[in-house]
């Protein structure tokens, strides 16, 4: 039934079997870390610091203002690439670019859509652990990023640049998409939607299995109102385990017998208790 080969997960939405009957919360502290950001400074080498913004900063009356661009330090480069991370941020706001970095392994620069998106996504992920390394995200006072005509290859291969804008797996495009989304940090209960009808807790464990990705503990079937796809929630063991399923599992493609397209297997962070 499964049909999917390991490799980087497609971004492209090709169906729309969505369920949307998941419950989570949102609660996240503002972060307290100022950051630098060197790779700005090239662009402005006579002032200094200037690419660089803190929280203090931001808070203050007629200080710099937030933009929609945020750096991310940290990350696993051989494990990382622009669809990974995407599969990451897209639960805080739209995507919009991601570029790596050439300069500095593991770093990359992400415009999202709007500067509440990359509010959110530093409250909900800075220092967030996986792939045994610690992440960590800034502000930039870039206003946005450019196309890169010709991007170098990451070390899976993939380009280090990528054009998230129309993207169909960014979760809010309108305002009725955006409302259907529950903001939640990262926790040890992933919820699935989107998967096929009559899908069995052996299938779900087979997607991780096949992609690489931790095991999870436990999977419990939602009873699904229609016959349109299934949903459910997923346990791990930790919190970096679902992480790491997430960054490599969200928005993999399922064979769909019955209908002309494929489902897309969508993941988020579930406010379920660490057992469910």
């Amino acid at each position: 039934m499964m049909g999917s080969r390991p490799g980087l997960p497609t971004t492209t939405y090709v169906g729309d079997h969505r369920d949307t009957s998941f419950q989570s919360g949102y609660a996240a502290p503002r972060p307290d870390q100022s950051y630098s950001d060197p790779y700005m400074q090239q662009s402005d080498p006579g002032n200094g610091n200037a690419g660089a913004m803190t929280v203090a900063a931001m808070n203050q009356p007629g200080g710099p203002q937030q933009g929609s661009v945020m750096m991310v330090y940290g990350m696993e480069h051989t494990k990382m690439n622009a669809d990974r991370l995407f599969n990451l941020l897209c639960l805080y706001g739209n995507v919009v670019r991601i570029k790596f970095l050439k300069s500095k392994e593991g770093c990359a620069m992400v415009q999202m859509g709007d500067p509440a998106a990359v509010e959110k996504c530093v409250q909900s992920l800075n220092n967030l652990q996986f792939f045994g390394k610690k992440m960590q995200l800034g502000y930039s006072k870039q206003a946005f990023l450019n196309d890169v005509q010709q991007p170098f290859d990451l070390p899976d291969g993939s380009p280090s640049f990528k054009d998230f804008m129309g993207n169909r797996n960014n979760r809010f495009t309108n305002p009725e998409a955006a409302g259907k989304n529950r903001i939640s940090p990262p926790a040890k209960v992933l919820h699935f939607f989107n998967a096929p009808f009559g899908m069995t807790e052996e299938d779900v464990l087979t997607i991780f299995r096949e992609w690489g990705a931790p095991a999870p503990q436990g999977v419990k079937m939602f009873q699904s109102k229609t016959e349109r796809s299934s949903s459910g929630l997923i346990q791990f063991d930790a919190i970096s385990d679902a992480v790491e399923a997430l960054v490599l599992c969200n928005h993999v493609s399922i064979p769909n017998p019955q209908g002309k397209f494929p489902f897309v297997f969508k993941l988020c962070f579930s406010s379920t208790g660490s057992r469910f």
